[in-house]
């Protein structure tokens, strides 16, 4: 359940004022000058005081407690103090006959507004909720993944999965070729470290230094980082590749990209998380924000011949007016409106991906030792090529290690295997039943002990 304690949508003796109708002053936060923060872009709450506290945690209890809510998303989080989140955890956890210690509690904890670096209170955002057990949204991998953030004045600046350096789309947003290498190898660090489940205690060694997590992580356990490539806010998955993919991609390229960025969730440590819809190619019609924009931009089309919601329309003016000479030529391009078949192998893929996740504990190790322990990074000299390594000893499976190799370029990459001489490596069962032919490519060279996987295509490999 998503909750919006940060904020109330009238303040003061308004009408529709509740909080300030009961205790003037009290519940709302106030600026020096007496009048109601708006550091949330509405009217801000004070959770710090006392009996604001008391209302979110006795709400949450009451919703977990009588209609059996197993799990609260909280809304701008990082303008709550770290202290309420505690006692929000310690009243869940306390909670019996029903096991309250499972009720997950995660949220937004993004550091801004008036309350940012701990101006008020020490806050409930990224870094200081490591070694809570509240999770935190992961937007260091989102951008890496996308490229940019979501908040950039041009859209077409591209990240590991949207062809950057490797499928330059040839806006200038993106820099020289020189520019374009130095990001992406810094991306390809930032979902590393994502891939662990964005600890904080990983050590990363890179080409050309050594670096520990916590220079991008944030969590001190894989379970406090929900790992996400888009959600409800800004722009979908695939209309974000629409604007950041060279023009002329096909659109059966286009779905293997937004197969490939979602890999790097569905195959990584910590909390995966995913938009409805994405696997379907989910569009709104490039709309940013669309938490007004009623159902003819929300909607989440379940029949492939209805499209995926791209070309609705140009997106209402609020939050979108200033992209509108980026959006029109592509909203009016039949060529980015996928068919059944591209819909359907998305979907498809996903499916495997998640299939691929279950059938091993490889993809969910659980703590931030183990982590350490098992999974490493062999290197590639090949940018836009991320190899991955768990070590499944002593796990009680037939299989000895998992590699994964997430190819973001076009062409066929050669990557060593990182296996001893004598192992046996294969494709893992369902992609090698794969619907997907270009994945059934995927191989292992036992002669020069090399993995072979084709553009485009996230290959999981089992050494026995």
């Amino acid at each position: 359940m998503d909750v919006v304690y940060n904020h109330t949508h009238a303040a003061g003796q308004n009408a529709r004022s509740v909080l300030d109708r009961i205790v003037p002053g009290y519940y709302q936060r106030l600026r020096d000058d007496g009048t109601v923060a708006t550091g949330t872009s509405c009217l801000d709450t004070a959770p710090e005081h006392m009996m604001m506290g008391k209302l979110i945690v006795d709400s949450v209890v009451t919703w977990a407690r009588h209609y059996k809510i197993d799990g609260f998303r909280f809304d701008l989080m990082g303008f709550h103090p770290k202290e309420n989140m505690l006692a929000v955890r310690a009243a869940l956890d306390k909670l019996t006959p029903m096991d309250g210690a499972s009720v997950l509690l995660y949220g937004e904890g993004w550091n801004f507004g008036d309350v940012a670096n701990d101006a008020r209170f020490v806050q409930a955002t990224q870094r200081n909720m490591a070694g809570t057990g509240i999770g935190t949204f992961n937007d260091r991998l989102r951008d890496a993944v996308r490229g940019g953030s979501p908040f950039d004045p041009d859209p077409r600046i591209q990240g590991f999965g949207s062809g950057l350096l490797t499928d330059p789309n040839g806006a200038h947003v993106n820099g020289s070729r020189r520019d374009q290498l130095t990001r992406l190898l810094r991306y390809q660090e930032l979902i590393k470290v994502g891939l662990t489940g964005n600890l904080a205690t990983y050590h990363l060694a890179s080409p050309d230094s050594e670096t520990m997590g916590e220079e991008v992580g944030c969590n001190a356990e894989p379970g406090e980082a929900i790992t996400y490539v888009d959600c409800h806010d800004n722009l979908t998955l695939f209309d974000a590749l629409t604007h950041k993919l060279p023009h002329g991609i096909s659109m059966a390229d286009r779905v293997r990209m937004q197969s490939l960025s979602l890999a790097t969730v569905l195959l990584g440590q910590g909390v995966a998380f995913v938009l409805a819809g994405s696997d379907r190619l989910r569009s709104k019609s490039l709309d940013r924000n669309s938490y007004n924009s009623g159902d003819w931009f929300n909607r989440l089309l379940w029949d492939c011949k209805d499209g995926n919601g791209f070309g609705g329309g140009l997106p209402p003016a609020l939050d979108n007016q200033a992209y509108w000479d980026y959006d029109r030529p592509l909203l009016a391009d039949r060529a980015l409106q996928p068919s059944c078949a591209a819909i359907n192998a998305a979907h498809n893929q996903f499916t495997e991906f998640l299939r691929i996740r279950r059938s091993s504990p490889a993809f969910s190790l659980g703590s931030a030792a183990e982590i350490r322990r098992r999974v490493s990074f062999p290197a590639t000299d090949t940018p836009g090529v991320i190899t991955m390594r768990i070590d499944m000893s002593e796990l009680g499976q037939q299989w000895e290690a998992v590699i994964v190799v997430f190819n973001a370029s076009r062409q066929t990459c050669i990557q060593a295997a990182d296996a001893p001489t004598a192992a046996r490596v294969s494709l893992h069962p369902v992609q090698a039943a794969s619907i997907d032919p270009i994945v059934r490519r995927a191989a292992f060279d036992a002669a020069g002990g090399t993995l072979i996987v084709p553009g485009r295509t996230v290959a999981v490999f089992m050494q026995a």
